[in-house]
């Protein structure tokens, strides 16, 4: 087995970015000889015409390059953090909410989570009236991941948002 084999098969394996160091004392092996197979490893991924590649920003994971996030979220589920969950939560539940609405309950924050929710595709916004603002919706792809049927209003009625779902 080569070495670059063997990182291959750590990046393969984990589910977060691992540093140098971490490959190292997995593999027994000294950092400078880990820190040049990777980098080979790296050209290796990046001189071929395949779907993965090797990130490096904060560590080193194996993905699959952004131009075929199309076909993973088919296949795999979104993740969401629960900060933007709470976020989607809010929206779902108040629709359509206006934008402003939405950051003066949850917080400056809430900028991020909206457009990771529209990159996401689970919501939508809309130019309110007077242009100041967005109208925030979801999407039929919020109701069919969560597998909702029909819309939200019985949730709303059973549920508090203004005291359960602000962030503390």
């Amino acid at each position: 087995m080569s070495l670059k084999s063997r990182i291959e098969a750590v990046l393969f394996v984990t589910a977060k970015s691992v540093t140098i160091k971490e490959i190292s004392d997995i593999l027994n092996v000294e950092e400078p000889e880990i820190e040049e197979a990777i980098l080979e490893l790296i050209m290796d991924y990046s001189s071929r015409d395949g779907a993965l590649e090797i990130n490096d920003e904060n560590g080193y994971i194996l993905q699959v390059k952004e131009d075929y996030s199309d076909i993973v979220e088919k296949l795999c589920p979104v993740e969401i953090s629960g900060a933007i969950l709470k976020t989607l939560t809010i929206i779902a539940l108040k629709e359509p909410i206006r934008q402003s609405t939405l950051k003066e309950m949850r917080g400056a924050g809430t900028y991020e989570h909206v457009s990771e929710l529209v990159k996401k595709g689970f919501i939508k916004r809309s130019k309110d009236k007077n242009g100041r603002s967005y109208n925030l919706h979801t999407t039929p792809k919020f109701h069919e991941y969560f597998q909702l049927q029909g819309d939200t209003d019985i949730l709303r009625k059973l549920i508090d948002t203004d005291e359960h779902l602000k962030e503390n």
